[in-house]
């Protein structure tokens, strides 16, 4: 792992992007990593654009701002990528996954990205069949640990079971195992 690895996740007021954030930490925590999560927003409402930032790092993190340039760029809502500039700082060799049915090469293409991989996962989808619910950010999750390898499944079972109650904690983890087998890139 490079020394820090740095996510910026893209969704919409109560769509959970700060949560997922916080879960991915927290398990890179059970990996002993050091970790930072935090969201950027004012006061916003439901459905209004947010950010949520996650570093994960083998040694102590010294830095305390928002990730300007980051490694991995998670969008738990597609239809943020007409109203905000998703890829702006993203690294040459950078990552997006992005919640939609589209194909890795058509997002490439609408992104207008040249370098960098792109990863798509209907995650939406995902959540429907299993939580009866179109909340995404737990299929975003899993697909975020499993294109980044940053943190075990086992890892993400046991804060998912820590966060949620039982039955709660139990499907958001079939969703977590489903987008980590689903999630494709070109």
């Amino acid at each position: 792992m490079k020394k820090i690895l740095e996510v910026r996740w893209h969704g919409r007021g109560g769509q959970g992007a700060w949560t997922a954030s916080e879960l991915l930490a927290r398990a890179a925590i059970y990996e002993g990593k050091h970790i930072q999560s935090f969201p950027e927003f004012g006061p916003e409402r439901m459905g209004a654009p947010v950010t949520a930032f996650t570093r994960i790092s083998t040694e102590p993190i010294q830095i305390h701002c928002a990730v300007y340039n980051p490694d991995v760029v998670a969008v738990l809502d597609s239809t943020l990528l007409k109203t905000v500039r998703v890829t702006d700082g993203l690294n040459e060799e950078g990552t997006i996954i992005i919640n939609s049915k589209y194909e890795p090469a058509e997002i490439r293409k609408m992104l207008n990205m040249e370098k960098g991989k792109v990863w798509a996962i209907p995650a939406t989808e995902i959540a429907i069949r299993i939580l009866g619910m179109p909340i995404a950010n737990t299929a975003m999750l899993g697909a975020v640990a499993c294109v980044t390898g940053i943190s075990s499944l086992e890892s993400v079972e046991k804060v998912v079971k820590e966060r949620f109650r039982r039955d709660v904690a139990d499907k958001n983890f079939a969703v977590i195992k489903e987008a980590y087998k689903e999630v494709k890139s070109e």
